[in-house]
């Protein structure tokens, strides 16, 4: 399900996305040292690791924060990662065109599609509502320092659009959407 979800999810921001559009040359620098950091991070993800010690172990050389503990009711392992969860709120600078405002939304969308498929980023949406917070985005990175990087690194964040607040998230490591 939760693969379904990410190809439905993949396809309706392809679909909103008229052209492709570049990275500027400084995203580009951004996004290409926190690659070379985080490059192993979806070797991770990929790898068939079987045993709960194999997956702390493989996390933990990544640098992630983990800690794990026994399920009473089934006597599992659960095993808890630190996750980065943003909040994409309403920037100080709204005054673009109807133009600009629409190329930044494509470049913004394409974003959040390279996040997502380079492993940075778990899931990435709106808010329904027209509130101050516009939407959220879960990197799955191992440190506060990448996830700046990298949502920072966003057409709508450096224009000023929109402004980014982080919080340190945990979650269970292999529990779908539901």
């Amino acid at each position: 399900m939760k693969k379904i979800l990410a190809v439905l999810l993949l396809l309706v921001m392809t679909e909103s996305c008229k052209k492709a559009s570049q990275p500027s040359l400084s995203e580009e620098v951004v996004l290409d040292e926190v690659e070379v950091e985080v490059d192993s991070i979806v070797e991770v993800q990929d790898a068939p690791i079987r045993t709960v010690k194999e997956k702390k172990e493989a996390l933990l050389s990544k640098g992630f924060k983990i800690f794990d503990y026994v399920d009473e009711k089934t006597q599992d392992t659960v095993l808890m990662q630190q996750y980065f969860m943003v909040f994409l709120k309403t920037g100080p600078i709204r005054g673009q065109n109807e133009e600009e405002d629409a190329e930044l939304q494509v470049q913004h969308l394409s974003h959040l599609t390279k996040m997502y498929e380079l492993g940075y980023a778990d899931i990435s949406g709106p808010f329904g509502d027209d509130g101050n917070i516009r939407g959220v985005t879960i990197y799955n990175v191992p440190t506060l320092k990448m996830v700046d990087s990298l949502a920072n690194a966003d057409p709508m964040v450096k224009a000023g659009r929109l402004e980014v607040e982080v919080h340190p998230w945990w979650a269970a490591k292999g529990f779908p959407l539901r």
